[in-house]
Order: structure tokens, then C-alpha cells, then sequence
């Protein structure tokens, strides 16, 4: 499909009832994923790398918090940091972070996607205004 590799196909023509493709969720050198409030977005290389990133709380009831798209991953999720209505979830098992490289013209039907689907706890106001058909993907951990 081409999600990662060359911009030659920029039209998005993925039906919602697919399969859902692996984005490839990052994870750190151990294969776990990246605590938040550990997490140093610059020192991973990500300053002006655009995708989606996915933010959850573990513990005895883990939810998923918050699901968004960016130019700057760096940018965004170090962003995270300054939400008190985010990082109000850290108390209940630690907030993780995860992010995938998927294409510009692909985000915001991943977005839409993940956010239909997981409910986060947090509201991403751009998420509801999103247009493009849903692009399903696995959730991170699948």
C-alpha cells in the first residue's frame, strides 16, 4: 500500500472493513514502550518528523488517553507534557507513548480510525473534524 515508502500514490483509498495494517508502533531499545514522563522526544530524533502517536495509562483499569497527529512529533508530545487534563492520567499506572511514521495523506484517516475505535479519555478537537474515511490500523500492542 505504501504507506511508508515513496509519495507516488497520494490518494488514500483504503476501505474501513480492511484488514488493519501494522503501522510499526515504536518502542524503545528493550522493546517496550516509551514512558512518558521519561521520555525524551528530541533525543529519539524525532524534532520535525511528522506521524501519529498514541498516549494510554496502564494500572488495574488501563485506558487509552489520547491519540493525535503532527509535523513535529518532538513538538507535540513534549506538548503533552504542559496538558494537565492529560497528565492528570499519570497517577492511575503511568501514562506510554508510541508513534508511527505513517504518510501525511494517510493521518488523518488513522486518526479518525484510532479514535472511533479506542474512545480516548481526552478529546482531540481536530480528531472530530476529520473528513477522511477511516484507515485502519493495529492499536499499539497488537
Amino acid at each position: 500500500m505504501g504507506w511508508f515508502g515513496s509519495k507516488k500514490d497520494k490518494s488514500p483509498t483504503i476501505a474501513a472493513n480492511a484488514t488493519p495494517s501494522d503501522p510499526k508502533w515504536a518502542r524503545n531499545k528493550r522493546g517496550k514502550f516509551h514512558k512518558l514522563s521519561l521520555f525524551e522526544a528530541r533525543d529519539e530524533g524525532l524534532e520535525g518528523v511528522s506521524g501519529v502517536f498514541v498516549i494510554w495509562h496502564s494500572g488495574v483499569q488501563p485506558r487509552w488517553v489520547y491519540i493525535d497527529r503532527t509535523r513535529d512529533l518532538a513538538g507535540a508530545i513534549e506538548g503533552v507534557l504542559d496538558s494537565d487534563e492529560i497528565m492528570d492520567y499519570e497517577k492511575r499506572g503511568g501514562l506510554f507513548v508510541t508513534w508511527s511514521n505513517i504518510r501525511d495523506e494517510y493521518q488523518p484517516g488513522v486518526v479518525r480510525y484510532l479514535t472511533e475505535k479506542m474512545d480516548p479519555e481526552v478529546e482531540n478537537p481536530e480528531a472530530a473534524r476529520i473528513k477522511a474515511d477511516p484507515v485502519p490500523v493495529t492499536f499499539p500492542g497488537e
